[in-house]
């Protein structure tokens, strides 16, 4: 490729600005606003500097250059900056506007055909010999192997409240850049870690809840304790344990320079550079293996039962394949290398990021409850597995395309832009029925009375129901369509949506998936202290969104209507009276947040270990 006389000396310039930038002692209030550590100059060579901006001119040429016999951009003229011409498509109206269409259509032709047969699956959901009137579980010992869970709900509290923690000084960088109240916190923490761990912690803890109760139920499932059962539980804790460790500390001392001559090393036991999959490969390897452990740990409970009984063998096979699908698609972040294209491998992150967790194991989950409700003679079994089918069919049907719209702008061709703008909207159909879902559970709790000591596990079932509205649909919806998402991207509308539907559904789900499994293992319950868990949870995450994060993204989104992209993400404007109050006003849901979750370890350590009376 020619450069220009011109260009050259625009790109030594834009070189000559981060070399000081990172390494000049004139610079120290910047990059207190960018929360870029004051790290030695030594560190920086000139030589990382120019690699550095060799890769934002290479990003800024992808933005820029027309593709081969066509007018538009590697990136479909992303980011909006009128300065170079780059503006949204015709192609980014016209898909905006056919997916809201699609949508409002697709939710009226699906209230129909659901308030059409309502009445009939009503009557198919009750069980053929009526409720029982006592607790079916009530009557099971719990095995070694289901005891042995109990360690993984300990970490799972243990994970969300170090990841709230993170979230909070993550939050606080945006005002005071390198402290934290005025502690020195970003010497050793800095920005870009403690976002690393707080984003990966999220997946890791939710995931970790919900491996747990599948473990769970594998002995109520196989009618029996499979040979050795509890020695793989124990096993499988064990890697789990070294890889979230293995992979903190490696990213810890990935982003301090340990790696800094060592690229290779730092792929494999450091930081990869993509969010929600920082971790290095070698810990990822190790997860996916612990993965297929679990699924084998699976296997030896349902495999039986599917060979034995002849009742419920179709939900049975809807679960064994929903579990097989968590853990091999987490295989999906390994198909990518450290010298693979960024935008494949951004295509893989994707399939780990939207398929895994938002896609499998939301099936898994359902199938999951599916069991548990029938297993409790709450549901039947035929009706069970068709609700599996037809969520699977819902949630999958339209992610799997729907998850194109996160690669809009990543140079692929107009026709996946097509087809994520469509599929993303469908996405957000079946949320429209949720409120039905709700009643659902509260009829269950009204035809069998003895259900009311699953009543707070069930209210957090309720809130997911909720959240997936409100986060995953509203908010999704919000930046997700090809024209929304081109000026939203990256900005903090992004991260209303990711906490609302993040913690709000997978992890309110992970966290009831856990209070199901802890009220037959538990020595001591209190509702009362659920109660108040439950609803500080609900509250602190509503006040976190609501009153600070969505009006900061709704306030770049202005910035980047009328001025570009690049207005809406500058030092000045993050850094306005304005910004940093709203930043400021998070701090009562943040604490309000992080007060359920110190209790949440509090219950679930009375639970386990302290003798009833």
């Amino acid at each position: 490729m020619h450069i220009t006389d011109e260009r050259a000396q625009a790109i030594a310039t834009v070189t000559d600005y981060y070399h000081e930038l990172f390494t000049s002692a004139s610079q120290v209030a910047l990059r207190e606003k960018y929360a870029i550590p004051n790290a030695p100059a030594e560190q920086f060579s000139r030589r990382d500097i120019m690699q550095l901006s060799a890769f934002f001119w290479w990003t800024a040429w992808a933005a820029v250059t027309p593709r081969p016999n066509d007018t538009v951009s590697y990136t479909n003229n992303w980011p909006h900056e009128p300065l170079v011409g780059n503006r949204p498509t015709a192609s980014a109206f016209l898909w905006t506007f056919v997916s809201v269409v699609i949508l409002i259509a697709a939710i009226g032709l699906l209230c129909w055909f659901f308030n059409r047969e309502r009445d009939a699956w009503k009557i198919d959901q009750q069980p053929e010999e009526g409720y029982p009137d006592t607790n079916p579980l009530s009557q099971i010992r719990p095995t070694p192997s289901m005891l042995a869970t109990r360690q993984y709900f300990v970490l799972v509290s243990i994970l969300i409240g170090t990841q709230i923690l993170l979230g909070a000084i993550t939050a606080h960088y945006a005002v005071e850049g390198h402290d934290f109240y005025g502690l020195p916190l970003s010497e050793w923490f800095p920005y870009a870690l403690t976002r690393t761990w707080h984003t990966q912690l999220a997946v890791l803890w939710i995931a970790t809840a919900w491996l747990a109760a599948g473990l769970y139920a594998a002995p109520l499932i196989a009618g029996f304790e499979p040979r050795q059962q509890k020695w793989g539980v124990h096993f499988l804790f064990g890697a789990l344990l070294v890889a979230v460790v293995g992979a903190m500390a490696g990213q810890f001392f990935a982003l301090h320079g340990g790696f800094r001559d060592q690229p290779v090393l730092n792929f494999w036991f450091g930081h990869q550079g993509y969010e929600y999959i920082d971790l290095g490969r070698f810990w990822q390897i190790l997860i996916f293996i612990g993965l297929l452990l679990w699924l084998a740990l699976m296997s030896r409970g349902i495999m039986p039962a599917i060979i034995r009984r002849q009742s419920n063998r179709t939900l049975l096979i809807l679960l064994l394949i929903a579990s097989a699908a968590v853990a091999l698609l987490y295989g999906a972040g390994l198909l990518y290398g450290r010298d693979t294209h960024l935008t494949i491998a951004e295509y893989w992150r994707w399939w780990v990021v939207h398929l895994w967790v938002e896609g499998v194991f939301e099936v898994f989950a359902a199938a999951w409850i599916a069991w548990i409700f029938v297993h409790m003679r709450l549901l039947r079994g035929e009706t069970a597995a068709i609700y599996v089918m037809f969520s699977a069919m819902i949630f999958l049907g339209a992610g799997v395309l729907g998850t194109f719209h996160h690669l809009y702008f990543s140079g692929v061709p107009e026709s996946v832009l097509a087809l994520g703008a469509v599929f993303s909207a469908l996405e957000v159909v079946p949320l429209a029925l949720i409120a039905f879902e709700a009643y659902d559970h509260w009829r269950i709790e009204k035809n069998a009375p003895w259900v009311r000591a699953y009543h707070l596990p069930l209210m957090f079932f309720l809130a997911v129901a909720f959240w997936n509205l409100i986060g995953a649909g509203v908010l999704g919806f919000l930046i997700n369509p090809p024209l929304a998402l081109y000026y939203l991207q990256g900005l903090q509308t992004t991260p209303a949506h990711g906490h609302a539907a993040l913690f709000g559904v997978y992890g309110l789900l992970g966290i009831g998936l856990m209070l199901f499994c802890l009220r037959e293992l538990s020595r001591v319950w209190s509702d009362n202290m659920l109660r108040w868990i439950f609803w500080l949870f609900n509250t602190g995450l509503a006040l976190m969104v609501f009153v600070s994060i969505l009006p900061q993204g709704l306030l770049q989104g202005y910035q980047s209507f009328a001025n570009g992209y690049f207005h809406a993400r500058t030092p000045e404007f993050m850094h306005s009276p304005t910004m940093e109050m709203l930043v400021w006003i998070r701090t009562p849901g943040d604490i309000i947040f992080a007060a359920a979750a110190v209790l949440l370890l509090i219950f679930i350590a009375r639970a386990l270990w302290q003798k009833a009376n």
